[in-house]
């Protein structure tokens, strides 16, 4: 994928992520080895490439934008490392490598999630170049949507779904907590950090959400028809763990549809900005449209 955010900011956000999970050597290093393994892991770093991206729409300092954005990736890889455990959803790769547990063992990988959990909230606590009620209130989002009424939350409902029949309504509400809440903090503090006034702020909030939704559905689709090698991890994962997904519920076309319609509400959100959104839209319109 080649977009002017992702190419602009994603070595950024690695130089960030470098910088911030450097430690002395110590007796410990085993650990902080496995931390730097799954953030080095890959990936397009969409959540603090779209945090950057709305502090720089609201006029924000891209210091204190990165610093909260490798807070929030170090949070994002914590819950792949968990993820990818036996207990959850036993994936083996993760981005073409082998997962953190294998590489590591069980409990290097527990520990290595939960350290980069907090080790986030230092990061982010740490932020100096931006005012101190702005950094208050982000973390304060980050704590909320990564938590039990956020991400935590949808992946119990999620673990306690298998095997089950939902309806629609409690797999959205799933989707909106386990996916959606992260995107929703990236744009939300990328805003925050930049001062930004409540109208852009929940603008951003309806961008996330939308967006989240549709990026869920649309790994819901890729899981069930792309291949291993096309997404650098384990496929038909959904289908072996007895998952709900809106592929089951709506079948293929139903779940096109609705992706489409999440990214039309994302799209339509970003009226509300006065800077050019024109890459916003084209990476927006990408992640939603993803080899289906």
């Amino acid at each position: 994928m080649t977009n002017r955010i992702i190419d602009d900011y994603k070595p950024l956000v690695e130089k960030a992520l470098a910088k911030y999970l450097s430690f002395e050597p110590s007796l410990y290093d085993t650990v902080v080895e496995a931390m730097n393994y799954s953030v080095a892991g890959g990936g397009k770093r969409i959540r603090p490439c779209l945090l950057l991206e709305f502090s720089r729409l609201c006029g924000g300092n891209r210091a204190a934008a990165l610093q909260m954005a490798a807070a929030l990736e170090m949070i994002h890889t914590y819950s792949l490392i968990h993820d990818d455990l036996p207990a959850m959803d036993n994936d083996d790769m993760r981005r073409g490598k082998p997962s953190c547990h294998i590489k590591f063992g069980e409990d290097i990988a527990i520990l290595a999630g939960d350290a980069l959990l907090t080790h986030a909230f230092y990061t982010a606590a740490s932020c100096s170049a931006a005012p101190a009620d702005a950094v208050q209130k982000s973390i304060k989002i980050m704590a909320e949507y990564a938590g039990a009424t956020g991400m935590v939350g949808g992946q119990v409902i999620d673990l306690q779904s298998e095997n089950k029949t939902i309806n629609l309504e409690i797999l959205t509400t799933l989707c909106e907590l386990k996916t959606s809440r992260l995107i929703e903090t990236a744009c939300v503090v990328g805003c925050l950090i930049a001062g930004a006034d409540e109208a852009h702020q929940k603008a951003a909030f309806r961008y996330g959400h939308n967006l989240g939704m549709a990026f869920q559905i649309v790994d819901d689709i890729l899981d069930a028809t792309a291949t291993a090698e096309t997404l650098g991890k384990p496929v038909g994962s959904d289908k072996e763990n007895h998952k709900n997904t809106f592929l089951t519920l709506l079948g293929l076309e139903g779940a096109k549809k609705a992706a489409h319609d999440y990214t039309n509400e994302a799209l339509s959100a970003l009226e509300v900005f006065r800077e050019d959104t024109t890459d916003l839209k084209e990476l927006t319109r990408a992640l939603c449209s993803r080899r289906f």
